[in-house]
């Protein structure tokens, strides 16, 4: 915890389960569930590991997700270490279009940050009223902004767990530090499906090659562990 890749950005450990085929969801309104009970078990152990857990809007808006620590022995081993019982939350709108009312603002007493386009930050801040802290991050929104900021917080490692959108900004800006990916054993095979990521321009340089640090079966999944470019993990 508090283990920081540089002085400039926390360390970014990117969480993410997949079909073989590489979608994170079908197209149903029902959520497809991908992992099983174990891996969900050893998710809750790594959110309570770090410091705040990031999702974008677009995910906010789809799951409703509550993005808290389940398990209470974690939870108490958090602040008995003088932490808060659950990691801050973070999301990211360009647009400024999120649900006041949504689990991410309403569950759990952890820490609300929404970082949002300069231009929407007056709106969204009369919408949220004091549920939640929103701070501008450029137009258009730069993620070494919200990561610069996320650090003077004393944020020093990010968990950063969806959607497709949230996986392709991060990666292709080059600051995921490391990846977790889960492979569930069946194949979704839906073109309207949500993709672990979208189309991007991904770093191709020797420093971004990933270094595979574990491969183990969860289960019926298996968990691939990589570690991009210079590991301080």
């Amino acid at each position: 915890m508090d283990q920081q890749a540089d002085s400039a950005r926390p360390r970014v450990l990117l969480s993410v389960a997949s079909s073989l085929d590489g979608y994170i969801d079908d197209a149903s309104e029902r959520r497809l569930v991908l992992s099983n009970q174990q891996d969900l078990d050893r998710v809750d152990e790594v959110r309570a590991s770090v410091d705040a857990i990031l999702v974008g809007a677009g995910t906010i808006r789809a799951d409703d997700p509550r993005l808290l620590v389940r398990s209470a022995e974690l939870r108490r081993r958090r602040v008995e270490a003088g932490l808060p019982a659950t990691p801050a939350k973070v999301t990211v709108t360009a647009s400024g279009d999120v649900d006041p009312d949504a689990r991410f603002f309403s569950a759990g007493e952890a820490e609300k940050l929404v970082y949002t386009s300069d231009a929407a930050v007056a709106g969204l801040r009369a919408r949220l009223g004091t549920v939640s802290t929103v701070v501008g991050a450029g137009d258009p929104l730069d993620v070494h902004r919200v990561l610069a900021d996320l650090a003077a917080r004393g944020i020093g490692t990010l968990m950063v767990e969806g959607g497709g959108a949230m996986h392709t900004l991060f990666l292709t800006a080059g600051v995921v530090d490391e990846l977790q990916l889960v492979y569930a054993p069946f194949f979704v095979g839906d073109a309207a499906a949500p993709r672990f990521v979208q189309p991007g321009v991904f770093p191709q340089d020797p420093g971004h090659r990933m270094t595979l640090a574990e491969a183990r079966p969860i289960g019926d999944v298996v968990l691939l562990r990589y570690l991009i470019g210079d590991p301080r993990a």
